[in-house]
């Protein structure tokens, strides 16, 4: 699985509410939702962010109320992948469920600058700057979790393996 795209940069314990704030979490929408997400860090950032784009921020990325809105708002928004130094470990969790990949790397976290061009080897755990020419390692995704990427999430996994 190859990720390639155009970096956001976000800080340190970024929140589920700095990802998606409370006021919108009556929907369930994704996107409704995606129109909406990280506008408490950058109001305009639900114009800006455009399909294919990769998130990198520092350590303890989505932080705070354990909610899915947060990564699904993520996704819908065509974030492709997330970069942190660290994840909450609900965040975590409820990314891979909804078929969102993130990677921890500390190097990449740190040297990666906004509008870095990237890609990522999500098979090998290998992070390109593709714009300084540097590479960075980061913990590979395992094969379970690439096939509930790859499914779309863990429920699209689960119906396609009550299928066969």
């Amino acid at each position: 699985m190859i990720f390639r795209g155009l970096v956001w940069r976000f800080g340190n314990d970024i929140n589920t509410d700095a990802i998606i704030p409370a006021r919108y979490l009556n929907t369930s929408d994704p996107e409704e939702l995606a129109k909406h997400v990280m506008e408490n860090m950058d109001k305009d950032f639900p114009r800006k962010v455009k399909t294919g784009d990769i998130i990198v921020a520092g350590k303890n990325f989505g932080c705070g109320s354990s909610r899915e809105h947060a990564p699904v708002a993520i996704k819908a928004a065509g974030i492709q992948a997330v970069i942190a130094k660290s994840f909450a470990r609900i965040f975590y969790r409820n990314a891979f469920n909804i078929g969102l990949p993130i990677f921890e790397s500390s190097e990449a976290s740190e040297k990666i600058k906004e509008k870095d061009e990237i890609e990522i080897d999500a098979d090998n755990g290998i992070i390109k700057n593709l714009t300084t020419g540097e590479e960075y390692k980061a913990h590979p995704i395992p094969s379970f979790m690439q096939e509930l990427i790859a499914a779309g999430g863990l429920v699209e996994w689960t119906k396609k393996k009550l299928e066969t």
